[in-house]
């Protein structure tokens, strides 16, 4: 997923928090967050990186996704309990495996074109077509989905059960007929929906967008008409966190999503907050065939070695709690432990006793080899894990390296990290982290073809995980959660993705307030504040 991003100063899959919950907006000192409201102004959001490319339905990066909600609507959305409310569609209903929606009557797009439910139609087909390469097919919308349209109905066909389908659709952005003609102007344009238009881009500085007027067709019937609601927004891109911290106490920004050491002086300021709460801490290992954690005693063993409970502490400067299940971003489907009882565990001494076991022999050098392989591995973590992120990924190195492993560290942006990921695969160990409320939209990055085919950037085949998920998709709902928690034990036991850290992210704001949801600020909650 943006993959979903690791949840920092984003939201979805691979980044930070795709899917994310957070409350009414409260929260924080109160005080920045309080008072009159004034109408138009700016409202200035710091972004940790530019995503380059701005198709809405090309990426799961959660710095797209949290654009994308500024000019694109989905058909439905979810409210802070976990409800569907409206969004595009006003009624929908689930028969099996046929889902029906009702586009709303007079939504427009930013060009003044009507939005129709055959438009619906086609950005579905067009995100299901396996040619198309979108990552959120498997996602967000179930494989061999195909969708029809008759006036204002949207019927979607399913190819097999779908137990949160409607959740998947509500993270969905929908274009407009004039984007889908021609989806390279999606590039660095929009064609959407949504309460705002793309105005500028300056790459690798900011996005300006600029509000529109009469929207009337947001979530749950929110409107651009509300009093407080800004004539534009600059997302402004801003790699440092401290930087983000200290422009938002002079006022030099409205919104950043800030961790570590700098989350807390913020904390101690008279700052507004929005809290997300997600997986912080995610550690994947590259099966892939010619890598040495295609070996599962090198998986096995480096999992071991670390005290996950201190890289927690480490990570999240000490706010932080251990993980419990893999889909953690409220409102979450499927609550309760999946990984605690089912983690490699005994320290160093089984560490070494596992690659010992297994034919990786300490060398004259220190290093372990194999076959002649040595155990080098190449680390790669997000540098939107602040300088906490930075000291854990040290500690888990130096582990490694007392371990007899010969281990290379590097930081990397939000992008930087997804193309390393899904394109040049030159990873053995990555901190990447999918923030999502339901565990059937984790699948494709766990089973399946790998990029650019599909989303298993990390070439995993677990038998007994891929057995679960199909049992758990006959499943309706929730009734199905002990097999979906079930399925994501045999990751942790074979140690292929191993969540270790949780945390509650604060979005935080200065003479502005706002909520969070599928993303850190959602657009239609924006209120600018008098004085």
């Amino acid at each position: 997923m943006r993959l979903i991003g690791t949840g920092i100063g984003a939201c979805v899959v691979v980044t930070v928090l795709a899917g994310c919950g957070g409350d009414d907006g409260g929260g924080g000192g109160g005080g920045s967050g309080e008072g009159n409201v004034s109408d138009g102004g700016t409202f200035t959001m710091a972004m940790d990186s530019d995503p380059g490319n701005i198709d809405p339905q090309m990426s799961a990066a959660s710095n797209v996704f949290q654009l994308s909600r500024f000019a694109y609507d989905p058909l439905l959305h979810l409210d802070d309990e976990g409800m569907l409310v409206s969004g595009l569609a006003t009624d929908w209903s689930v028969d099996g495996q046929e889902v029906t929606l009702t586009v709303g009557e007079g939504i427009t797009c930013a060009d003044g074109t009507p939005f129709t439910a055959a438009d619906a139609a086609d950005n579905i087909n067009y995100v299901a077509d396996p040619a198309n390469q979108s990552p959120l097919l498997g996602l967000y919308v179930p494989p061999g989905a195909e969708a029809s349209a008759e006036g204002s109905t949207v019927t979607m066909t399913l190819a097999a059960p779908a137990p949160f389908v409607l959740e998947g659709l509500a993270n969905v952005p929908m274009v407009c007929a004039s984007g889908l003609e021609d989806r390279s102007v999606l590039a660095d344009e929009t064609r959407g929906t949504g309460p705002y238009e793309l105005s500028e881009v300056v790459p690798s500085d900011h996005y300006t967008y600029t509000l529109r007027d009469g929207y009337t067709w947001g979530p749950d019937g929110a409107t651009t008409a509300e009093e407080g609601m800004p004539d534009q927004v600059v997302v402004q891109v801003v790699p440092n966190e401290t930087t983000s911290a200290n422009l938002l106490l002079s006022g030099g920004l409205n919104a950043a999503t800030v961790v570590g050491p700098d989350a807390q002086r913020l904390l101690e300021s008279d700052l507004f907050a929005s809290p997300l709460s997600g997986v912080l801490g995610e550690m994947w290992f590259n099966h892939l065939a010619e890598r040495p954690a295609a070996d599962p005693a090198v998986r096995t063993a480096l999992t071991q070695a670390l005290d996950l409970d201190q890289l927690q502490e480490v990570l999240t400067s000490g706010t932080g709690i251990a993980a419990t299940t893999f889909a953690a971003a409220a409102p979450v489907a499927c609550p309760g432990d999946s990984i605690s009882a089912a983690l490699p565990t005994g320290g160093l001494a089984a560490a070494r006793q596992t690659l010992d076991d297994a034919g990786w022999t300490v060398g004259s050098g220190g290093t372990r080899a194999k076959d002649g392989t040595p155990l080098a591995l190449t680390f790669v973590y997000n540098t939107g894990l602040g300088s906490g992120g930075s000291a854990a990924a040290e500690l888990a190195a130096s582990t490694w390296e007392e371990l007899g492993a010969d281990v290379t560290v590097t930081g990397q942006d939000d992008t930087a990290l997804l193309e390393t990921v899904f394109g040049s695969g030159n990873w053995d160990i990555t901190w990447l982290t999918l923030n999502v409320s339901s565990p059937d939209q984790l699948v494709p990055f766990m089973t399946g073809p790998a990029a650019p085919e599909g989303n298993n950037f990390a070439h995993i085949d677990n038998a007994d995980y891929a057995e679960g998920v199909a049992e758990a998709m006959t499943m309706n709902g929730s009734e199905g959660c002990d097999t979906w928690l079930a399925a994501e034990s045999a990751l942790v036991r074979d140690a292929d993705v191993i969540p270790f850290a949780n945390q509650q992210l604060n979005t935080f704001g200065s003479g502005a307030r706002f909520e969070s949801g599928a993303v850190v600020v959602i657009p239609t909650s924006i209120r600018m504040l008098a004085g």
